[in-house]
């Protein structure tokens, strides 16, 4: 059976067990195995590109460590992509480029909801890698931490008005750019009305595909 290793790379277990609800419906008989791994070295949060920088040696250790026949690294601004795919052969993705590749399959136009200012320029440099920054209707960052993401109610009605303010902008599918917002994701599309995409999801749907080639 193929194994896809989904990584977390901060070392919150509350995170992790919400990227596990996320990608537990992508379980099936016969499917690849889905494992979730805490990265203990990681911050709370990745919120700037120190703490993105930080992540990227001991990712690349636990890759080599861990045998799996794919790897998606489950962060909304997919650190060390680079470096981690140069310590192994087999398929890494990040799961910020998977959302986008899902959004911009739905719509024309997309918008990302950030969960701090700061993640923005490593959003651009993504979607600039992909040649996809001219796809972007806006980007909202709701300027929050980690910990209020993760509650069931605090920053509900916060996204919800964010993705509301991305559909004014133009955005025809809404990408969720922290994976601390998995478990929000319904309540978005339901309240929007409009594609969202959660990128967990979307790095388990793509790695899948890898492995079942």
């Amino acid at each position: 059976m193929a194994r896809i290793l989904v990584i977390n790379p901060n070392c919150s277990t509350d995170c992790s067990a919400g990227i596990e609800a996320a990608i537990r419906p992508f379980r099936f008989p016969g499917g690849p195995l889905l494992d979730v791994a805490t990265l203990a070295e990681g911050p709370p949060a990745i919120y700037g590109w120190r703490d993105w920088h930080n992540v990227v040696e001991p990712l690349c250790r636990l890759v080599e460590r861990e045998p799996a026949d794919a790897y998606v690294i489950a962060c909304g601004s997919d650190p060390g992509i680079d470096a981690v795919r140069s310590v192994t052969r087999r398929p890494v993705f990040g799961v910020f480029r998977s959302a986008v590749a899902a959004a911009v399959a739905r719509a024309e136009r997309i918008g990302v909801i950030a969960i701090v200012d700061a993640s923005k320029a490593r959003h651009m440099l993504a979607l600039r890698a992909m040649g996809l920054a001219e796809r972007l209707a806006a980007e909202v960052a709701l300027n929050v931490t980690m910990e209020a993401l993760l509650d069931p109610d605090l920053a509900r009605a916060r996204l919800i008005a964010a993705a509301r303010a991305l559909a004014e902008a133009g955005a025809g599918a809404v990408v969720l750019g922290c994976t601390g917002m998995a478990h929000h994701r319904a309540a978005i599309a339901d309240a929007v009305g409009l594609p969202v995409i959660e990128p967990c999801q979307a790095g388990v749907l793509l790695a899948t595909g890898a492995v079942g080639g």
